[in-house]
């Protein structure tokens, strides 16, 4: 479920908002972690490879969301997309074209989601 309202937020299907790859994962998952408005708030900016350290922001927000709950889970996540996309940085994804961004979104959320 978190995985397909991940993708609708990120391609901003009717009656969703349309959301960058970072908040989509935080937004999508927010009620199971119990995050805060903020925290997808403070996705805002992490899109695009504006991420800390230029990583694809869907990883980074699995970071926020893992860190405390199942840090050994980021690190799976990061082998996943990798697997699939070539990179965990976003600008070398995109530059790759193996993996589309909404593609990074759904590989990260089903990732979570398996947390």
């Amino acid at each position: 479920m978190s995985v397909e309202k991940a993708k609708a937020h990120y391609i901003g299907k009717p009656g969703y908002n349309k959301l960058n790859c970072a908040q989509t994962i935080v937004h999508a998952f927010k009620d199971e972690f119990a995050l805060s408005p903020s925290v997808v708030e403070q996705c805002a900016t992490c899109s695009g490879g504006r991420a800390p350290d230029g990583e694809c922001g869907a990883l980074y927000a699995a970071r926020i969301l893992l860190e405390k709950r199942d840090p050994v889970q980021i690190r799976h996540c990061e082998s996943v997309l990798l697997s699939a996309a070539g990179s965990t940085k976003c600008r070398e994804i995109r530059a790759a074209k193996k993996l589309s961004c909404v593609g990074c979104v759904e590989t990260i959320a089903q990732c979570i989601e398996k947390a």
